[in-house]
Formats: structure tokens, C-alpha cells, sequence
């Protein structure tokens, strides 16, 4: 059935719509213009670093410089090019379908933070941004990355009781302070989360003000330990 599925409705590609071999796979030109994450990377924000593995874990200039309230992260792309583009079609375009290639990458990209113990959870989006984008993209990734992983996902762990203003434009100082007390950790799971390990998920790092906020809110509530995965990464001179 699903050969015959194929020969009336082709795979295509999830960026361009060019013929692919695989459902939700991207085609030659469109793999060769997205920049996936590999080899050094730093241990908290995942942006890929020059030169050798060191064997020990390493930081970029951001994270040596910023406290960071989580242990370890990683990030599956580098915001530029098809990888913006196909990030801002899941986040404004209704491409929800772009979550499921999504996903799969950025669980390959967590595999070195991952233990049978993780608590998935995303970044929440204020109520009223919710009603009017009608879903969270980093609820669908979250979920995703849960099923691929067989990870638990709680996608209302943290909630967003105050409204933020839009980050764009804002320097690193800003956002920060924007994000200052944002989330909290849902009344309703806060007994599930005690001494638990938390993977917290979003669909773009840039200064990491919204997940360190993620983070203190769920240290707060008395989590163990904090782990981030986004799908990619705002990298400088890129």
C-alpha cells in the first residue's frame, strides 16, 4: 500500500517540493544549503567550534561569558539559509509537518545528553500568542523528540503567565531582562518534577535568555538538573 502510495503521491522534498526517495527528507541541493550541526561543539549551547575534540567538555565565548543555569545543550542546525527558512515555515506558516524531519535531527543531535530519566518539555508561548499562532512549535518538536527518544514529554510543564515582548532587534542585555520571571513551572506538575532531569526544548537559541528563564523556573521548583536541545543556533559570522 504504501509503494502504491508513493507512485500516486511521490515523496517531495520538505523545503523546495523537489522528488526525494523518503517522505519528509530534504533533496540534494536543499541538504547542501542547511547546515547541520557535527563535530566540536560547545558543551552548552551546541555552536560548533574549531579544531579537534579535546576529550573534555568545551565552551564557546557566549558561555564563558554568560552563566548558564543548565548542565549541558545541544542544537541540531545553524540558523541561516534553508534552516531559517524552513524554521520560520513551522513557526509563522502552518507547516507543521516540518516538525517530524525536525525532530528526527535534533534527536540525533541530543544523543550525548540523553538517559532513560529525562522529563522533555518546551518553551511555552503566552496564551494570547497561542490562540493566534493556534500551536506551539516547540511543543510539536518536543513531542517529537520524545517519541523518536521514548523519552516521558510533558507539554505544559512550564507556563508563561506574563506576556514578553517580541525579541527581535533586542541585544543580548534585553532580552534578558525581558525574560526575567516569565515562566514558572504549571501548579499541576510541580510534584512530577521534583528531583526529576529536565530536557527543555526550543526552536531557536540566540542569547539563551528564554531558556535560561526555562531553566531557573525549573530548578526553582526543585528539578535536578537542566538540559537544553533546540533545533538550531544563532552562531556568530555565519
Amino acid at each position: 500500500m504504501q509503494r502504491a502510495l508513493h507512485l500516486i503521491f511521490p515523496p517531495q522534498c520538505v523545503s523546495c517540493g523537489a522528488l526525494v526517495e523518503d517522505e519528509f527528507a530534504l533533496c540534494g541541493p536543499c541538504w547542501r544549503d542547511t547546515y547541520f550541526i557535527s563535530g566540536l561543539v560547545c558543551d552548552l549551547c551546541g555552536v560548533p567550534l574549531i579544531g579537534d575534540d579535546p576529550g573534555e567538555a568545551v565552551h564557546c565565548d557566549d558561555c564563558m561569558t554568560i552563566a548558564r543555569p543548565w548542565a549541558r545543550g545541544r542544537s541540531a542546525l545553524i540558523y541561516k539559509d534553508n534552516a531559517r527558512r524552513l524554521i520560520l515555515a513551522l513557526k509563522h506558516g502552518d507547516r507543521t509537518e516540518l516538525s517530524r524531519p525536525a525532530a528526527r535531527w535534533m534527536a540525533a543531535a541530543a544523543a550525548p545528553l540523553l538517559s532513560p530519566d529525562l522529563l522533555v518539555a518546551p518553551i511555552p508561548l503566552h496564551r494570547w500568542r497561542l490562540l493566534r499562532r493556534r500551536y506551539n512549535q516547540a511543543g510539536l518538536l518536543a513531542q517529537g523528540v520524545a517519541r523518536l527518544t521514548g523519552l516521558e514529554c510533558c507539554s505544559d510543564l512550564l507556563i508563561r503567565p506574563r506576556r514578553t515582548k517580541v525579541h527581535d532587534g533586542m541585544g543580548a542585555a534585553a532580552r534578558f531582562e525581558n525574560m526575567q520571571g516569565s515562566l514558572a513551572v504549571n501548579p499541576q506538575h510541580r510534584a512530577r518534577l521534583t528531583g526529576r532531569r529536565v530536557l527543555l526544548i526550543d526552536d531557536v537559541m540566540t542569547s539563551g535568555a528564554t531558556l535560561a528563564a526555562g531553566a531557573e523556573a525549573c530548578l526553582a521548583a526543585g528539578a535536578a538538573e537542566i538540559f537544553v536541545l533546540t533545533l538550531a543556533r544563532v552562531a556568530k559570522d555565519t
